[in-house]
C-alpha cells in the first residue's frame, strides 16, 4: 500500500496550552487506523487538523505528496462522521444524504442513483422518507456514515463514531464499517478511546498520550510488546488482561 497522508512535526497551540507536540505519522491507501487514547490527550484535535477544520501552530499535512495544510476542508476530498450524527432534522434521511451531491451540483438522476445505492448498502432504503428524530441511535449514525460515502470521498474521517450507542448496536454496525472499508477500499481514520473498538476494527493503532504518539503498531504487536514503556502497558495491555476481553483482532493475528 502507498503513503496516502503524511504528518509531518506537526503541532497545536491554545494559548499557553500546548496540545499536540512533534506529531509525525502516515497512514497508509486503504488503511483503517485508530488514533486512540483517553480523554484530553489531543486525538481529535489531530483529526480536526487532518480535515481542515482546525490550523496547525506548526507543521505541515500532506495528502498524495501535495502540502494541503492550507487547504480549505471542502477542498481536501474528506468526509467526517461525528459522534452526535450531525443530521439536518428538517430534512428527510434521504435529502440528507443527497445533501453534499446537491452541493456539488450532481445531476438529479445521478444523486437518486448514488443515494439508493448508498442506502441499501447500509440498510436504510426502507427508510428514505423518515426524519432524524424517526431514526434510532443506530440508523442516524447509518444515515451519517451514508452521508460520507456517497460523495467517493478519498478519505473517511471518524470522530467516537460508536461512543453514543448501546452494546449491541455498536457491535453490529461496527462489523458493518470494517465489511464496508474492506469492500471499497476506503481509507479511514477513526478517532476513539475504547480499546476494544480500536483493536477490533483497525490495521494498525496510533495510541497518543499528552500530545504524543507514544505507540504505532499493529494490535496484535502492540499486545505481544510487553516491553513497552509504563503508559502502553497500562493502558493496553493491564486492560486486556486485567478485563479479560476477548479481543478478535489479536487472536485472529497471533495465530496467523
Amino acid at each position: 500500500m502507498s503513503e496516502f497522508l503524511k504528518i509531518e512535526s506537526l503541532e497545536k497551540v491554545y494559548g499557553k496550552q500546548q496540545v499536540l507536540h512533534d506529531i509525525n505519522c502516515f497512514v497508509r491507501d486503504g488503511e483503517f487506523v485508530s488514533i486512540l487514547g483517553p480523554s484530553g490527550c489531543g486525538k481529535t484535535t489531530l483529526l480536526r487538523i487532518i480535515m481542515g477544520l482546525e490550523q496547525p501552530s506548526g507543521g505541515r499535512v500532506y495528502h498524495d505528496n501535495r502540502d494541503i495544510t492550507d487547504v480549505l476542508p471542502d477542498q481536501r476530498g474528506f468526509s467526517i462522521v461525528f459522534q452526535d450524527y450531525a443530521l439536518f432534522p428538517h430534512m428527510t434521511l434521504y435529502d440528507n444524504i443527497a445533501y453534499g451531491l446537491k452541493l456539488r451540483k450532481t445531476p438529479a438522476a445521478k444523486i437518486r442513483e448514488q443515494v439508493m445505492s448508498t442506502l441499501d448498502t447500509l440498510k436504510l432504503d426502507n427508510a428514505i422518507k423518515k426524519y432524524p428524530s424517526q431514526l434510532s441511535g443506530g440508523m442516524q449514525q447509518r444515515a451519517s456514515i451514508a452521508r460520507a460515502l456517497v460523495l467517493n470521498s478519498k478519505l473517511l474521517l471518524l470522530d467516537e463514531p460508536f461512543s453514543a450507542l448501546d452494546a449491541l448496536v455498536k457491535v453490529d454496525l461496527s462489523d458493518e464499517l470494517r465489511a464496508l472499508q474492506e469492500q471499497f477500499n476506503i481509507t479511514m481514520i477513526m478517532v476513539t478511546h475504547d480499546l476494544e473498538e480500536a483493536f477490533s476494527l483497525s490495521n494498525r493503532v496510533m495510541l497518543m498520550q499528552h500530545g504524543h504518539i507514544v505507540a504505532d503498531d499493529s494490535p496484535a504487536k502492540l499486545y505481544q510488546n510487553k516491553g513497552g514503556n509504563d503508559f502502553v502497558r497500562s493502558f493496553v495491555i493491564d486492560q486486556i488482561d486485567k478485563r479479560g476481553q476477548y479481543i478478535r483482532k489479536i487472536k485472529r493475528e497471533s495465530i496467523n
